[in-house]
């Protein structure tokens, strides 16, 4: 399964409670998550209730004919960021791109690098001071700035050019 990111794909759906999704039809002038996402794909969602303040937003993965959203990792919701016991009603369902999967608000000083954390979420690292080297921190999750004391100056400015 591939991570499909489309524009103008809008479902509606009746489904109550915490599980599997079912997607009853595009609304008129959207495609189907069949069309434009794919079986058995990922994509990032937003369901959000038409009539009470329910709403979650995260990546998804549907089933084999794309009738069923049948997994959901919630990064934001109106249950504190967790899954939402949907009551009955009608839900639009729809392809977004979440904010926090957004590089452009990441990065706010000059000379800042991004990386994706261990659960793929973009994180930054603020820049380094001088004389100090980058290296992976002592879990092998993530960058971070090391004295660079024992060091030569021939592999600073090789893993500088590497980089």
């Amino acid at each position: 399964m591939a991570l499909v990111l489309n524009d103008r794909v809008k479902e509606t759906t009746t489904t109550t409670g915490i599980g599997a999704i079912t997607l009853a039809g595009a609304v008129t002038g959207f495609e189907t998550f069949a069309a434009g996402v794919g079986n058995s794909n990922d994509t990032y969602y937003a369901i959000v209730h038409q009539t009470a303040n329910e709403w979650e937003v995260g990546k998804a993965t549907l089933n084999g004919d794309s009738s069923q959203i049948i997994t959901r990792q919630i990064y934001s919701s109106s249950n504190s960021d967790s899954s939402v016991n949907f009551s009955a009603g009608t839900k639009d369902v729809f392809c977004t791109f979440p904010a926090v999967k957004t590089m452009d608000m990441l990065l706010t000083t000059q000379g800042d690098m991004p990386y994706a954390s261990a659960a793929n979420i973009p994180q930054r690292l603020a820049l380094g001071s001088a004389g100090q080297v980058l290296q992976v921190n002592s879990g092998g999750t993530a960058p971070e700035w090391a004295s660079s004391s024992g060091v030569s100056a021939g592999f600073v400015i090789a893993m500088s050019v590497a980089l």
